[in-house]
C-alpha cells in the first residue's frame, strides 16, 4: 500500500523528534522484528507553538501530532486511528515511544462505532487497542439566525464542526442541555431560548463532541439598541413629505413564524403607499432622533471601546420579508442624515439581499431574522483599517446626527454590490414588496477564544 506524506504536518514532527528523541533511539529496522506485547500508558500532544509543547492529553484533533508512550513498539507494522490505517515513520519509533500524525482523512462521525475513538497498534504477533478520543477541527460559529429573540423561541446556530451539541450556555450563565437538535454534518444546530438571558448580552458557549466554541459577543445585547420603536432609542421624524415614516406608519400586528415581531416595528413601505415606482431613490426614510438625543459614545463605549477595530463592531437589525423579494429595491443604511439617495460611496451601506453570486435570487423569511453588517463594510471605511473612534467622531461632527434607513428602488450595478468589475446591471422595476425591520443595534463582534487545554 502506498502512503502520501503531507509535508505540512511533518515539519513540526521532525523538530520535535530532535527535541524529544535524540537521546532515546538506537538504529533499528521494524521489518527485522516480529514484535512482542504492545502496551500504551500515555498520549502526548506535540505542539511547538504551545506554552506546553509536550502535553499529556485524552483527545486529539485531525492534523495534530502525537507522542505515544508505552512499550513493545519495536516491530510495529500498522496503526489504525478510528479504523483508518495511519502512516508513521519508523525513524520516530523506539520500543517505548513513537510519533504519529492524525491524518486529515481520519473518519470521525462516519467511523464505525466499534472503532470510533480508538487507536489500534499491530505487529506480526500482537495487537492492542487503546481508547482515545479523536475530534475533527475546532468548531466555529458563523451565524445565529436571531440574536435578540423572545424567550421560548427557537434559534438556528450555523457554523462548522457543530456536531453532537450537548450544552449551550446563554449570557447570564443560563445553561440549556435538552431539546438541542444537531445536524449530522455539524453545519448547524437548533435550540430554544431560555428565560432569564442577560440583557447585557454576550457570547453563546456551545459544547460539542469536537470541543467548546464561543459565538461573537452579540447575543441579546440590548445595551446597544439604537431604536426598537418601543422605548429604546427615540424615533425621529419631521415635515409632511410622502417619504418620511411617521409614528402612525409604524405597525404592531404580530407577524412571523418561529421568531415573531416584538411590539412596534417599521414597514419600509407603509400601507399608505401602494407601490414604489422604478428608478426612484429615497422612496421612504426612517430615522433616530439625532442631535441632543443620540449619543453613541456615552451609550456604547462602556461596552465597545472606541479603540476597537472597525471589523469587530457591527450594525445588527432584525428583518422580516414575508413574500419573495427580488429584482428591485434595497435598503440604504445611513450613518448620519446627510444623503440624498442613490449613493454607493460615503458613510452608507446598501443592503441588497436578493443578489446572490451575481444573480437575482428571491429573498424571503418565515420569521424575523438578524442581519449583521460589520461597520467596515460601510463604503467610507471599507478600503483601509479604522477603529470605532472614526465612526464616533464622524457622527459627532455631523450637522444632523440622525441614523436611519432609506428604501431605494433605483438601478443596481453588480460592481457596486461586489466591489469587483462587472458589466451586469439590474434595471429597477415597480415593486410592492413588504420589508419590515426592528431592533436596530450596534454590537461587538469580539469572540472569546476557547482553549482545549488551560495553560
Amino acid at each position: 500500500m502506498k502512503y502520501i506524506l503531507n509535508k505540512k504536518y511533518w515539519a513540526p514532527i521532525a523538530l520535535l523528534g530532535i527535541m524529544f528523541f535524540s537521546t532515546l533511539f538506537t538504529s533499528c529496522d521494524n521489518n527485522d522484528s516480529e514484535g512482542g506485547t504492545i502496551t500504551i500508558s500515555k498520549v502526548f500532544l506535540e505542539d511547538v507553538n504551545s506554552t506546553v509543547p509536550d502535553r499529556e492529553v485524552t483527545f486529539a484533533r485531525l492534523g495534530q501530532a502525537l507522542r505515544i508512550q508505552g512499550s513493545g513498539f519495536t516491530g510495529l507494522k500498522r496503526v489504525y486511528i478510528n479504523g483508518y490505517q495511519t502512516y508513521f515513520n519508523v525513524v520516530f519509533v523506539s520500543d517505548n515511544s513513537m510519533l504519529i500524525n492524525v491524518s486529515a482523512d481520519t473518519p470521525i462521525l462516519e467511523a464505525d462505532p466499534s472503532v470510533r475513538n480508538t487507536i489500534r497498534f499491530v505487529n506480526d504477533n500482537n495487537e492492542t487497542t487503546f481508547s482515545f478520543e479523536i475530534r475533527s477541527g475546532k468548531p466555529a460559529i458563523t451565524n445565529i439566525s436571531n440574536t435578540m429573540p423572545n424567550a421560548g423561541e427557537t434559534i438556528t446556530v450555523s457554523g462548522t464542526g457543530l456536531t453532537e451539541v450537548s450544552k449551550v450556555v446563554f449570557p447570564g450563565n443560563i445553561e440549556v442541555s435538552t431539546g438541542i437538535t444537531s445536524d449530522e454534518d455539524g453545519e448547524f444546530f437548533t435550540v430554544a431560548v431560555p428565560n432569564g438571558v442577560s440583557e447585557n448580552g454576550g457570547s453563546l458557549f456551545v459544547q460539542t463532541s469536537n470541543g467548546g466554541v464561543y459565538s461573537p459577543a452579540y447575543f441579546n445585547f440590548k445595551k446597544g439598541v439604537l431604536l426598537d420603536f418601543d422605548g429604546r432609542g427615540q424615533h425621529g421624524y419631521w415635515g409632511t413629505s410622502t417619504s418620511m415614516i411617521q409614528p402612525e406608519d409604524l405597525a404592531s400586528l404580530a407577524l412571523g413564524t418561529g421568531n415573531i415581531s416584538q411590539g412596534k416595528y417599521v414597514p419600509h413601505r407603509p400601507e399608505r403607499i401602494a407601490s414604489f415606482d422604478a428608478a426612484k431613490n429615497r422612496c421612504t426614510e426612517v430615522w433616530t432622533a439625532g442631535n441632543g438625543v443620540d449619543n453613541w459614545r456615552t451609550q456604547l463605549t462602556p461596552y465597545i471601546p472606541a479603540s476597537t477595530p472597525l471589523d469587530k463592531v457591527a450594525l445588527q437589525f432584525d428583518v422580516y420579508v414575508p413574500d419573495a423579494w427580488k429584482d428591485s429595491g434595497f435598503l440604504k443604511i445611513c450613518m448620519v442624515n446627510n444623503f440624498n439617495g442613490g449613493e454607493w460611496t460615503g458613510a452608507v451601506y446598501n443592503y441588497v439581499p436578493w443578489i446572490v453570486d451575481g444573480k437575482s435570487v428571491a429573498f424571503q423569511t418565515t420569521g424575523w431574522t438578524t442581519v449583521t453588517i460589520p461597520l467596515n463594510k460601510f463604503y467610507a471605511w471599507s478600503k483601509e483599517p479604522f477603529t470605532f473612534e472614526t465612526v464616533l467622531a464622524y457622527r459627532e461632527a455631523a450637522t444632523y446626527q440622525n441614523f436611519g434607513f432609506f428604501f431605494e428602488n433605483s438601478d443596481v450595478k453588480l460592481k457596486d454590490v461586489t466591489g469587483t468589475a462587472s458589466e451586469v446591471e439590474f434595471a429597477s422595476k415597480p415593486t410592492s414588496v413588504k420589508v419590515y425591520t426592528d431592533n436596530w443595534r450596534i454590537v461587538s463582534l469580539d469572540t472569546p477564544v476557547y482553549n482545549d487545554f488551560p495553560n
